[in-house]
């Protein structure tokens, strides 16, 4: 059974810097497409950052420069790094993971993920 459990998430102030964790289970770790993704008050889910299986990334333009995806195959453990944070990137910030290559590697698009986590909520004050 796959599961994805995330943590770190947090208030901080504009500028601020916050690490999201995201540990799997059930499935082997380093076969599979990872990433973030968050949705806001009133707003549809978004992708925020993606990494395949041989650690190529990509990100959304608004986190670009800011935020930093990668992983820790030896942990089943993906991070997201959150520097410089803006009160639009508050949000639910959510892990989900892809079996395989990722399908939306460009898009970012979350319709392609097949398992998710519960999420973690991100609030940025200005």
């Amino acid at each position: 059974q796959v599961q994805l459990l995330e943590s770190g998430g947090g208030s901080v102030q504009a500028g601020g810097s916050l690490r999201l964790s995201c540990v799997a289970s059930g499935y082997t770790f380093s076969t599979n497409c990872m990433g973030w993704f968050r949705q806001a008050p009133g707003k549809e889910r978004e992708g925020v950052a993606i990494i395949d299986r041989i650690g190529t990334t990509n990100y959304a333009d608004s986190v670009k420069g800011r935020f930093t995806i990668s992983q820790d195959s030896a942990k089943n453990t993906l991070y997201l790094q959150m520097n410089n944070l803006k009160p639009e990137d508050t949000a639910m910030y959510y892990c989900a993971t892809e079996r395989g290559w990722c399908s939306h590697f460009y898009g970012l698009d979350y319709t392609g993920m097949d398992y998710w986590g519960k999420g973690t909520l991100v609030t940025i004050s200005s």
